[in-house]
């Protein structure tokens, strides 16, 4: 039997829905991926000083490391795959594949297609990877 795996994901969680012919799972890994947010010093300052562009890079650096993470808790849900599809709203599914070819070929070469999907509600995901797999 074919197991068939669409994942729903954007830069805090992933839907990894599993269909089967009778039914589907689904479980939700949780990211840990910080959002940027600026934040301006005593304004004596002026935006985009050296001292920005120092926490810029070691936020990115940590973003990195925690994206990193995330796709390797993903990885671990879908290993034993047949046929896998990605969808999300925004370059996370995208960042997702990429990782997927440069270092997991076995896994990327079971990807599908990657497309582009708005969030969604659980039954709204469910039924996206069913018709994706028509069952």
């Amino acid at each position: 039997m074919n197991k068939n795996i669409g994942i729903w994901m954007d830069k805090e969680k992933a839907h990894i829905i599993t269909i089967n012919k009778e039914d589907e799972d689904m479980i939700t890994v949780l990211s840990e991926i910080d959002v940027f947010r600026p934040h301006g010093g005593s304004g004596t300052r002026l935006k985009g000083g050296p001292q920005d562009v120092v926490h810029d890079s070691k936020f990115l650096e940590r973003q990195k490391q925690q994206y990193k993470i995330y796709f390797t808790s993903i990885i671990s849900y879908i290993k034993e795959a047949d046929r896998l599809v990605i969808f999300g709203p925004a370059q996370a599914s995208e960042k997702f594949n990429k990782e997927l070819q440069e270092k997991y070929r076995d896994i990327s070469d079971k990807v599908e297609g990657v497309f582009k999907a708005d969030s969604m509600t659980d039954n709204q995901t469910k039924a996206l990877v069913r018709e994706y797999f028509n069952t």
